[in-house]
């Protein structure tokens, strides 16, 4: 199969190359490098299997000519991190609700199949733990800037099923649970890069808000392998599928368990959410994913421990230049 992933230079899209490259398929990458990075993909640079486009997905004609060339598509390229959904909302809602809007129109003049990464953002303030994909989304306030993130997120899941439904363009929306791995930056606010990061060179490891605040980490591996069979599911199509771990920690505890396997002597601190981010802040309590979907579909089930996963992501940041 020939593959396009936007946004192939990210930390998911690189893993996701990798993946089809090794399965023997050719993989096209387009990147524009705002959070991606080129050293994500420079060790598949010279396979004769992979190509790259470093541009924008809002490039229609560049983008035009990938789709063309290709059988399937992964939109992965989007505005990622809290910290640059803060500091930069008009582009966290023009590159996610535009660059969407473009894949799709592109796909379906040629009947493409699109698979549209989501994000867990989009059940917002919901208190239905675990999150189910048929449960409520509950929004924050329009005056809290955090919510833009979910909110455009939300309007390109509908877009994908609404070209589905209206257009008959295959789509599947998958929502992301804070995958995490090697090769993931800590530069827009990714916590367990953080504090592996802060852990390792001696720093103060950073908890914001009361660290009570609790997540699921999926591994990158075991999510990179639901996406493509996802991809070659048939009965994917028209349907959203949560993509992660249930295994729930509370920020606190993660933070305790980076300092210990890297048995660093830096000090836990807490920053309050406003000082962190912006006044008002607001953070989802508990982000727990509903996996016995995806279960069914295609037998999907993490398989890496937390403490597996970071142990390879203090190993990845430790062999670091």
């Amino acid at each position: 199969m020939r593959i396009l992933i936007t946004g192939g230079a990210g930390f998911i899209g690189s893993h996701l190359s990798d993946s089809y490259i090794d399965r023997g398929d050719e993989v096209f990458v387009i990147d524009d490098l705002s959070t991606g990075s080129f050293r994500n993909i420079a060790h598949l640079k010279e396979h004769p299997r992979f190509h790259y486009t470093i541009d924008s997905v809002n490039n229609q004609p560049v983008l035009a000519e990938l789709v063309d060339q290709c059988d399937v598509i992964f939109h992965l390229a989007a505005a990622v991190g809290v910290k640059l959904i803060v500091e930069s909302p008009v582009r966290t809602i023009e590159t996610n609700v535009h660059g969407t809007e473009v894949v799709l129109s592109l796909a379906s003049k040629k009947k493409k199949k699109v698979l549209v990464a989501s994000t867990s953002e989009v059940y917002g303030l919901s208190a239905e733990v675990p999150f189910r994909e048929d449960g409520n989304l509950v929004m924050g306030a329009t005056t809290k800037g955090r919510w833009s993130y979910a909110c455009s997120k939300a309007i390109d899941e509908f877009l994908a099923l609404a070209y589905w439904r209206e257009k008959k363009l295959p789509t599947v929306v998958v929502r992301l649970f804070n995958t995490v791995g090697p090769r993931q930056t800590g530069q827009y606010g990714m916590v367990i890069p953080t504090f592996v990061k802060q852990a390792l060179s001696g720093q103060q490891i950073t908890v914001y808000g009361d660290g009570k605040q609790s997540r699921c980490f999926g591994y990158v591996g075991d999510v990179v392998g639901a996406l493509v069979e996802l991809m070659d599911h048939e009965a994917a199509v028209g349907q959203v599928y949560n993509i992660g771990s249930n295994e729930e920690v509370t920020i606190l505890e993660l933070a305790k368990r980076v300092k210990e396997l890297t048995k660093s002597d830096s000090e836990i601190t807490f920053v309050p959410y406003d000082e962190a981010y912006e006044e008002g802040f607001e953070d989802m309590p508990r982000r727990v994913p509903d996996i016995s979907k995806i279960n069914s579909l295609v037998g999907f089930s993490p398989s890496m421990s937390l403490d597996g996963i970071l142990g390879s992501v203090i190993s990845f940041h430790a062999e670091l230049p």
